[in-house]
């Protein structure tokens, strides 16, 4: 059976270049919004059928290979797609203070209380001020004065520019003013650069820490470190002594063990979310934020984790 990579129900990055590629083919996916849904399927069965590939709707090596003509996205790219959707994000959303982040934006949520953020939008002013005032015009000021302010300063910023009970959404200009700085392809390079810097290189050396040599296990050790920063002592410590007391005949038990410590040393009022999302990178199937996932569909799967 031929290996899947993407399949109905996939969103991200990836798909909306594979869905741009298809259009330009002429098989049109009636629009380009990075979700694989009924329309991308049938225009994914349609370019098989025209190129002599068994028409599955769903996109195997061979399919992406004949239709992206590169190889295929390697582990970074999958694992980095998986999170963007559970956290909701891609390279132009920003969200308000609702979750003690103060503002959170970007392809993995660059935030401002763990100094992401503004470290981001320095390197920007630095290589790139013309798209910086581009997008925040008149605000540019201000916004960067801000972030030499002391912490609680940055959030009372936060806070006065988060809307509604929840403070999710952003007031304007300052989220459409995100919006537009993500849509720069110069700052979404620089997006990935920091993404892989910063989260996707310490993961793997996480992963290496802790016998996880699968794809799985890698997104596993990605998603900690982008939704957690990383393996908390105490969850070490918990994974040692289980790893001692039950010792895990396949990876997938591994993987079990780390995903449940993390969650349990996680702060009680997300502790339940990230459990979802690590049980369910973990078994390869699961529910997070109402949405099934189907690890297989994402391009992951019990590989060897390449680079």
């Amino acid at each position: 059976m031929a290996r899947v990579l993407f399949a109905r129900g996939v969103r991200g990055e990836l798909v909306r270049k594979m869905q741009q590629r298809l259009t330009d083919l002429g098989f049109s996916t009636l629009g380009v919004d990075g979700d694989y849904g009924g329309n991308t399927r049938a225009a994914v069965i349609a370019f098989q059928n025209a190129r002599g590939i068994e028409p599955t709707g769903e996109v195997d090596v061979t399919t992406y290979e004949s239709l992206m003509e590169t190889p295929i996205p390697g582990i970074r790219e999958r694992a980095l797609q998986l999170t963007a959707a559970f956290e909701g994000h891609d390279f132009t959303l920003a969200k308000g203070n609702f979750d003690d982040a103060g503002i959170t934006w970007g392809i993995i949520g660059f935030t401002l209380t763990s100094g992401e953020l503004r470290r981001i939008i320095g390197q920007i002013n630095s290589e790139h001020p013309a798209l910086l005032r581009a997008a925040f015009g008149e605000n540019t000021n201000r916004l960067l004065e801000v972030f030499e302010r002391p912490m609680n300063q940055q959030i009372a910023f936060a806070n006065s520019i988060s809307l509604g009970a929840s403070r999710e959404r952003l007031a304007e200009p300052w989220r459409t003013s995100f919006r537009k700085l993500g849509g720069f392809e110069e700052v979404q390079a620089l997006q990935l650069e920091i993404a892989d810097r910063d989260f996707y290189q310490p993961s793997r050396r996480t992963a290496e820490r802790f016998g996880l040599t699968t794809e799985q296990g890698v997104a596993l050790a990605f998603d900690i470190h982008v939704q957690n920063g990383s393996v908390k002592p105490e969850a070490r410590e918990q994974i040692r002594r289980e790893l001692e007391e039950n010792p895990p005949s396949n990876e997938q038990e591994r993987r079990v063990i780390i995903g449940n410590a993390v969650a349990d040393h996680s702060k009680p009022r997300w502790r339940a979310d990230v459990r979802s999302r690590k049980l369910t990178i973990a078994n390869g199937t699961g529910t997070v934020h109402a949405g099934n996932y189907v690890l297989r569909a994402w391009g992951l799967g019990e590989f060897p984790a390449g680079e």
